[in-house]
């Protein structure tokens, strides 16, 4: 869960030009390349077992009622084998049992090297930040999890090492972690799928020109039938220089490059903004309203892009164990109750409905410059288009007659109606359109 400016990079380090207005334009009126099912593309982050029972059981009673159902579950290893051979399971076992009646689809990540199996240095404070010395280790303690807790259907090896590792980062001895890893969990459980690590950002490496997800595709990834995972955290939903469309043209590279290289599934298993208050730490600053319409323009972008699945960060606030950022990034507060954010992915949903299937975008008059649309259709045979604009340009439609507009982060919900062709005010947050033919 980071935030960071990064110099002109793009998937796997190549280095993309400004485009020409045209071009770049072109690029913002996207269509996805399949249909969208949400409880089967967007999942959230959780840490169930850190709260108390009855905080959890309201958490996953608003998940159900948003509809969704995949969770991305975060372990610690240190906080579960604290010392060897002595576990500490018994909140996990209770929160695992207690999600079972909501039936999550649920991939779980194990992290962090318990301070027995540490390569820290003596004296190291932070023991868990650097990788295992035994990682024959780590991998039975993961395939020992996995066999306790069959419902998780999906293992990820670590999380962020590409950041995280100390003293540096180490693409090789994380790969043979991972591939380690694998080989015991499937040896155990046959066919158990696998992810790696959410590398951070797009998997570049601190201090060197490499990239992790590339050094992985160079070691035979692809051969080892693993998911492949990253964290495209941006200031903006648009990226970090949004007139550069980054994120666009780094998701699309990304993807694309690990596809073709014989990667079948690529997730994003971790985005989303802190509502925190300052003093600014890595993110600006944008407060709970900024939260809620950065994360629905980042969703509309990332389901035109080639993942197979989305991990929303997060679905809770964290407690002050965490850094005033890190602590804001929920859909609830800490007592399970709806932040701004929330509300407004419910009614995203609620208009959308669960189903979407790509779509041309209806002939306009004109097309503003600073136009971001995305046209879906409904299986019920209408039609919606998610728009926006920075400068709250106007956009007529001659071919509709009538239409609906909706505002997620309101609420709010207009009418339109004009014989020669509605007119459509945009915003600089996204609104969905809806109509009939």
């Amino acid at each position: 869960m980071k935030h960071a400016r990064s110099t002109c990079v793009n998937a796997l380090g190549l280095c993309l030009l400004v485009l020409a207005s045209a071009t770049a334009q072109a690029e913002t009126l996207l269509k996805a390349q399949r249909s969208i099912t949400w409880k089967d593309f967007l999942g959230v982050n959780v840490q169930f077992h850190e709260f108390p029972q009855d905080i959890y059981q309201k958490q996953m009673t608003r998940l159900d009622d948003l509809g969704l159902n995949w969770v991305r579950w975060g372990l610690r290893w240190p906080m579960l084998e604290p010392v060897q051979g002595q576990y500490n399971l018994a909140e996990l076992d209770a929160a695992m049992a207690a999600a079972l009646p909501h039936h999550l689809n649920t991939v779980a990540y194990l992290a962090g090297s318990a301070p027995f199996d540490s390569t820290a240095p003596q004296g190291a404070s932070n023991t868990d930040q650097y990788p295992p010395r035994d990682n024959s280790l780590f991998a039975e303690r993961m395939t020992a999890l996995a066999q306790h807790y069959p419902q998780v259907s999906h293992w990820q090896v670590w999380n962020e090492p590409n950041i995280a590792w100390l003293p540096q980062a180490d693409p090789a001895a994380y790969y043979e972690l991972l591939t380690t890893t694998a080989k015991a969990i499937r040896s155990a459980l046959p066919g158990k799928p696998v992810v790696t690590a959410g590398v951070a950002y797009y998997g570049q490496i601190r201090g060197s020109t490499s990239y992790m997800l590339q050094s992985m595709v160079d070691q035979g990834l692809a051969d080892q039938n693993i998911i492949a995972a990253y964290h495209p955290y941006s200031d903006y939903p648009e990226g970090d220089s949004p007139g550069d469309r980054d994120f666009l043209k780094r998701a699309k590279g990304l993807n694309r490059t690990l596809h073709e290289a014989g990667i079948k599934e690529v997730w994003a298993t971790e985005w989303g903004w802190s509502s925190y208050t300052g003093p600014s730490e890595l993110q600006p600053v944008i407060g709970p309203e900024g939260q809620a319409d950065y994360s629905l323009r980042r969703l509309a972008l990332m389901s035109t892009q080639d993942y197979q699945r989305i991990f929303l960060f997060n679905l809770s606030d964290l407690d002050q164990r965490a850094s005033a950022r890190e602590r804001s990034y929920g859909l609830l507060d800490l007592n399970a109750e709806p932040k701004p954010v929330y509300n407004a992915l419910k009614n995203f949903l609620q208009v959308t409905g669960p189903t979407l299937a790509p779509a041309d975008l209806p002939p306009p008059l004109a097309v503003p410059e600073d136009l971001y649309a995305i046209a879906w259709n409904r299986p019920d045979g209408s039609h919606l288009l998610m728009a926006w604009s920075a400068s709250s340009a106007h956009m007529v439609f001659p071919g509709i007659k009538k239409a609906d507009l909706y505002d997620p982060l309101s609420g709010n919900h207009t009418p339109l109606a004009d014989a020669r062709g509605i007119d459509v005010a945009l915003s600089p947050s996204l609104q969905i359109l809806a109509w009939s033919r």
